[in-house]
């Protein structure tokens, strides 16, 4: 009864307590302004520190040009968690209990992310350059799975959707927002593909985080994929000078391999977390 008087007496809580589906695209949507919005006044202060041609030719050009802007989603969704009293329930074990076939979705997901680092070229990039790549993708996974898997999974919970809708619609709203590359001048196919791709990875990390139990695995395993995925295929740093390996190619095609595994598991994705849970 204490609870809900308290919550009851503040309208910010009570908004986002009280999940409704648009809330959780209006969460993402303000995180991406103001995201975008603090990335761009902060790029007098650390470009100074970045090589443009090639943002892997050294720790401070991968940190300061990968690292920095995430830092600055990390500090919005920190200052929103708190706010809200989020920090437990979101971190606590998942609601709604793994299904062991959903094992095989996380073996999926990490088959590439071993073939990639044994396919770097570590001597080619620099070790310091590797593990502050790394580093940088710890404050990915943060950053992506707090916002897609924690906030918007929660407020999904929240209105009392099943799980086959918050899988789907929180992998969704997750790839639509990278159409944000546009803005920067990304051709309109690579954005499609991307989406697209995207969205795959997004049940992944679902899957993981239901059959983990936690968001934690989640993080840690989106931690190791886009550094590896950076460093393995070039991505933005094309000029480099690190070799190609052939497991580097053997990995390529598990994002689209994502996209169809998705669509096997939406087929048996089943339960339903109750409000006390998600709440609490």
């Amino acid at each position: 009864m204490t609870d809900l008087h308290v919550d009851g007496a503040n309208g910010w809580k009570r908004f986002w307590n009280h999940g409704r589906l648009w809330k959780a695209a209006l969460a993402v949507v303000v995180y991406l302004a103001l995201y975008q919005l603090l990335g761009y006044a902060a790029i007098p202060l650390i470009r100074p520190f970045i090589d443009t041609e090639n943002f892997f030719a050294t720790p401070a050009s991968v940190f300061f040009g990968l690292g920095a802007p995430v830092a600055i989603g990390a500090i919005i969704l920190i200052v929103f968690v708190l706010s809200l009293g989020w920090f437990k329930p979101l971190f606590a074990p998942q609601p709604v209990k793994g299904r062991w076939w959903m094992w095989f979705f996380v073996v999926l997901v990490v088959v590439p992310i071993v073939l990639r680092l044994a396919g770097i070229d570590y001597a080619g990039y620099g070790i310091d350059v590797v593990v502050t790549a790394l580093f940088v993708g710890l404050f990915i996974g943060f950053v992506e799975e707090i916002l897609y898997r924690g906030i918007v999974v929660k407020i999904l919970r929240s209105a009392g959707h099943r799980e086959w809708t918050v899988a789907v619609v929180s992998s969704l709203i997750f790839a639509l927002s990278h159409s944000i590359n546009l803005i920067s001048g990304m051709p309109v196919l690579t954005v499609a593909l991307t989406v697209l791709f995207t969205f795959g990875f997004g049940m992944m990390m679902y899957l993981v985080m239901r059959v983990t139990g936690n968001i934690i695995w989640a993080m840690l395993i989106h931690a190791m994929t886009d550094p590896t995925t950076f460093l393995g295929s070039g991505g933005i740093d094309a000029s480099s000078g690190a070799a190609h390996s052939p497991l580097i190619d053997i990995a390529g095609p598990f994002s689209l391999i994502f996209v169809g595994a998705a669509l096997i598991a939406m087929i048996f994705i089943r339960g339903k977390a109750s409000t006390v849970d998600v709440a609490h």
